[in-house]
């Protein structure tokens, strides 16, 4: 399962990164974002600390957030994008993530990834981050490890009235989720991440496969990985058009055609989901500029 059938071939979100802004600053965007057809879904991220600016600047938590955004507004999907599989128990992240959904009344997506592992190499934020919140960094290996476990938790917690789990880090006894998710199964499940063992698990559990675009990375590299992907597809007997295939990429407010030149190269090596994320501060009427700068533009040509 996919995200809903578009009402366009491309559709498009809006992602507010809450760190140095107000719940104010970033609530004024949703509810006009809601007000907008031409935006599907609304997106925050889940980092405990900024990873840029002030080191002791203002960062709000990301599931807490999305339950009051999920609160004000009635139309828009929503997630993070992503979870840090590492900051909650996997049963404790299922059980939040279930009341959001049900807040919601099933507009949930549910964004996951590894989470902060330790790197051999080159500047590492999570580091500092988990340090302060007293979180054990995780080799690589591990982390994917958890994150697989962790899927499977949240598969049963959405399909099962009651189960046991024994696994390699989490053990659970008698575990109940009531009330469940708005939608048999539960939300459709977005994975982020690009590693080549990640891909094998985007390719056995993911309804939606994000990826970092411009200006982090461009669209032959995006296209090499989605090749990874379709080949793990293939090895395990998995029509790979059944994931469908979403990036995310930072709007320039002083250039808009170039942020509509990287939807279409998106668009053309097989992205159907293109969130935008809006540098802070967020103007006025941020929603609507992105519609009429962006969204409109690119569906009018045909992309």
């Amino acid at each position: 399962m996919s995200i809903d059938a578009p009402h366009h071939t491309l559709r498009f979100g809006i992602k507010t990164t809450p760190m140095h802004l107000t719940y104010d600053d970033i609530l004024r965007v949703w509810e006009e974002a809601d007000e907008l057809p031409e935006l599907d879904d609304a997106w925050l991220w889940d980092h405990l600390m900024p990873l840029a600016g002030p080191p002791g600047g203002a960062v709000l938590e990301g599931w807490t957030l999305l339950s009051a955004l999920a609160a004000r507004t009635t139309r828009l999907r929503l997630g993070l994008l992503v979870t840090s599989n590492r900051l909650r128990a996997p049963a404790h992240l299922g059980k939040i993530a279930t009341t959001v959904d049900v807040i919601s009344k099933g507009r949930l997506i549910m964004g996951l990834g590894v989470g902060g592992t330790r790197q051999p190499a080159g500047p590492n934020p999570a580091v500092a981050e988990y340090a302060a919140y007293g979180l054990p960094l995780p080799s690589p290996g591990e982390g994917l490890d958890r994150l697989a476990e962790t899927i499977t938790i949240l598969r049963r917690m959405w399909t099962e009235e009651v189960f046991d789990h024994d696994g390699l880090f989490t053990t659970l006894r008698g575990t109940r989720n009531g009330p469940g998710p708005v939608r048999p199964g539960g939300p459709p499940l977005l994975l982020g991440g690009w590693g080549d063992r990640t891909l094998r698990i985007i390719a056995e559990h993911a309804d939606i496969w994000n990826v970092p675009g411009p200006p982090h990375n461009g669209t032959d590299w995006i296209a090499e990985r989605a090749r990874v992907l379709d080949a793990h597809c293939a090895a395990i007997g998995r029509d790979p058009a059944e994931i469908t295939r979403s990036a995310q990429i930072i709007v320039d407010y002083a250039d808009p055609a170039a942020t509509r030149a990287h939807v279409r190269a998106l668009a053309a090596v097989g992205i159907r989901h293109v969130v935008l994320a809006l540098p802070r501060p967020y103007p006025d009427h941020a929603a609507r500029w992105l519609v009429d700068e962006i969204v409109t533009p690119v569906r009018e040509n045909g992309a």
